[in-house]
Parts: structure tokens; C-alpha cells; sequence
């Protein structure tokens, strides 16, 4: 049982995150997050019990509660009915632990995922006020359900303002971490990784923090001729590292996930082919990073590919389909990425949605 002491409760502002399912919901939770600690916020992080939030956020925020939650689907499934069970037990979480702390936080921000709807509603019945970040171009099903309940909104791309209320909604941009607002390199040395042929250009590739089997497969088919000419930093996700640590050389480095390295790393690299997940893009366009991206074909209402296109009309990124980079010569379409672009100014996207946190 968790303890909720009511000391300074005066003193001390507080406020309630929630959001999980995929590292692209946190990451910018944490860049807001990180800013409010400046401010001595307290923060509490409601998320699944063994999500990808319950790791990210571990030593980042005050205190994170782990609730009951079922995944919202859009189509026929008998599992909608047991995941209903699970929210609504979630919801009956949220209600109890929200209470506790209303004393201390008035304050809700959503970054969507399933976790979040049991947290909206019941805040909102608790009279928390809510703010909602959408991070993709298309709206997800959970901070659609979110904005319902919303006094504000924020959204990533200005193409996605339409599918919000007028009144409610704010363009704001995706929220980055200050590293990516310079491209100002710190260091080469990533996840205990020396790189010892210093003069080699890097070649990073990224299926996003879960992995990707098609990306990690064309590599290592590749493999030889990419380590000729390039030192291959490779995020293969958890799932795949045993499979590919047995390749490790000199000028291949596999690795699980990277966290706080990744921006001197996206710096550091001549090419980078990623999935084109929401946070991912907005990071390579801060700090003016044309890149190759593979949408995720499975993603909802095909979110990755206009999250590429963005990225293809500010930089001149390349977007090609999973079926055109399983059969394509990888070396030669690396050969069609623009060399440099011109870093975009995201709008100083934390300080409009922390501006609104704060006046509440």
C-alpha cells in the first residue's frame, strides 16, 4: 500500500502523469518531467504494472503507481471483454490512489496509451484538471477518449489540430530534450561502446526501443560491406541482443536500447535508417538529420508514414515501404540520403504545454 503523507501539502506543487504501451508515450513525459523536477514539482506517474513506463521512469519521478489496464480495440475481439474487467478495476485504482493525492496535485497531463483513460476519468470525476499531449499524426483511440474529458489539448503536428475541438486544442510541437536543441557534440563514446577506429563514419540503425526483425534482418545480411565502410551502431531491441552480441566486432556494435545516448549518437552518425515512430522523427528533425525511415506498415490509421512525410517535407528524409526495403540494395539506397539539412526549431514545444501545467 502506498503511503500518501499529507506533509507541506501547502508548500509542495505536485502533478500526475500517465501514459505507457511504448516508449514513444513516456520519452516526452520525461522531457517534461525532467523540467519540473528544476522546479521541485513532485511527480507522480501512473502507468501499467510492468509496462515500458514502469522501466523509463524508475529514479525520474517521486512516486509511480502501477494500476490494472486493458488495451481499447477498435474492431470485435473477445479479449474486449475481459479488458474491459481490467479498466474498470484500473479505473477503481485511479479513483482510489487520485483521491489520496488531490490534496496535493490538481493536475493531470495524459501522453496516451490504454493506462491513461482509467486515469482521465477517474481524475476527471475528482475534479483534476487535464491536459492531453498527442504525440503522432493520427490520433490514437486512448487520447481521443482523453480529449473528451480534456481542458487542454496539444498536438505534434499541426495536421492533426482537426481532430480536436477547436476551443480545446494547441499546436505545440513534440516536446525534445534540450541535447537535441543543439547539434553540438558531447562525445563518441555511446552505452560503453570505444569506438577505436575514430575516423570511420557511424551508420546507426533503429527499430525503436522494441526492435524490429525486418531491420535487423537486412543488416545483417549486410553486414560485411557496411562494416567496410562504416562503423554499424545497431539498436536491435531486447528481444534480438543474444542473437546478434555473437556478431560484435571491432565495427559492429549491437546493442538492446539506448536511452540518454542517443543524442550524441543521432549526432554523430553520417546515416541513420529507423522506423519513423512519432519521438524519433521529431528528434532527427531538431537537430536537422535527414534519415532513411521504414513506417511500420501495422501502425494505427498508417501513423508512421505521415510522421515520415514530415520528416521528408522539412528535411528531404527518404521514405520507403517494408516491402521495398526487404528487396532494395541497402548500400545503394544509403547513397540517396541528403548529406545535411537544416535543424528545424520545434517551436519550444516543452515551455507551451509546461506554461499551461503551471497556471493550473
Amino acid at each position: 500500500m502506498y503511503n500518501f503523507s499529507m506533509r507541506n501539502k501547502k508548500k509542495e506543487k505536485a502533478v500526475v502523469f500517465t501514459g505507457g504501451g511504448s516508449g514513444g508515450h513516456v520519452v516526452p513525459a520525461l522531457t517534461l518531467i525532467d523540467k519540473l523536477k528544476e522546479d521541485s514539482v513532485r511527480i507522480y506517474y501512473i502507468g501499467s504494472y510492468t509496462g515500458i513506463e514502469s522501466k523509463l521512469t524508475k529514479g525520474k519521478v517521486d512516486r509511480y503507481i502501477g494500476v490494472s489496464t486493458g488495451k481499447l480495440r477498435r474492431y470485435l475481439d473477445w479479449q474486449n471483454i475481459t479488458d474491459i474487467f481490467r479498466l474498470m478495476i484500473g479505473l477503481i485504482q485511479c479513483f482510489y490512489y487520485l483521491a489520496h493525492i488531490r490534496l496535493r496535485a490538481n493536475t493531470i497531463v495524459s501522453m496516451g496509451g490504454f493506462v491513461s483513460v482509467p486515469t482521465v476519468v477517474a481524475g476527471k470525476l475528482l475534479g483534476y484538471k487535464i491536459i492531453v499531449h498527442e504525440q503522432t499524426s493520427r490520433v490514437g483511440l486512448a487520447n481521443k477518449i482523453a480529449s473528451l474529458f480534456a481542458h487542454r489539448v496539444f498536438v505534434s503536428f499541426k495536421d492533426s489540430l482537426k481532430y480536436f475541438p477547436q476551443k480545446i486544442v494547441r499546436y505545440s510541437g513534440y516536446p525534445v530534450r534540450d541535447e537535441f536543441k543543439t547539434t553540438q557534440l558531447k562525445t563518441r563514446t555511446f552505452k560503453g561502446i570505444e569506438l577505436k577506429d575514430s575516423d570511420a563514419p557511424i551508420f546507426f540503425i533503429t527499430g525503436g526501443g522494441n526492435g524490429s526483425k525486418l531491420l535487423n534482418d537486412k543488416i545483417k545480411e549486410n553486414l560485411g560491406p557496411l562494416t567496410k565502410q562504416f562503423v554499424v551502431i545497431h539498436q536491435v531491441g531486447s528481444q534480438y541482443i543474444e542473437e546478434y552480441k555473437s556478431l560484435e566486432s571491432s565495427r559492429y556494435f549491437p546493442v538492446a536500447f539506448l536511452g540518454d545516448e542517443m543524442p550524441d549518437l543521432m549526432k554523430a552518425a553520417k546515416y541513420i535508417i529507423s522506423r519513423s515512430g512519432a519521438g524519433t522523427v521529431a528528434e532527427l528533425i531538431a537537430i536537422g538529420k535527414p534519415s532513411l525511415y521504414i513506417p511500420l506498415k501495422i501502425a494505427q490509421k498508417n501513423e508512421q508514414y505521415h510522421n515520415a512525410m514530415e520528416a521528408n517535407r522539412l528535411l528531404g528524409s527518404i521514405v520507403i515501404t517494408e516491402d521495398e526495403f526487404g528487396r532494395c540494395d541497402l548500400l545503394e539506397e544509403i547513397k540517396n540520403i541528403p548529406s545535411h539539412a537544416i535543424p528545424q526549431d520545434r517551436e519550444h514545444a516543452s515551455e507551451i504545454i509546461l506554461k499551461e501545467i503551471l497556471q493550473s
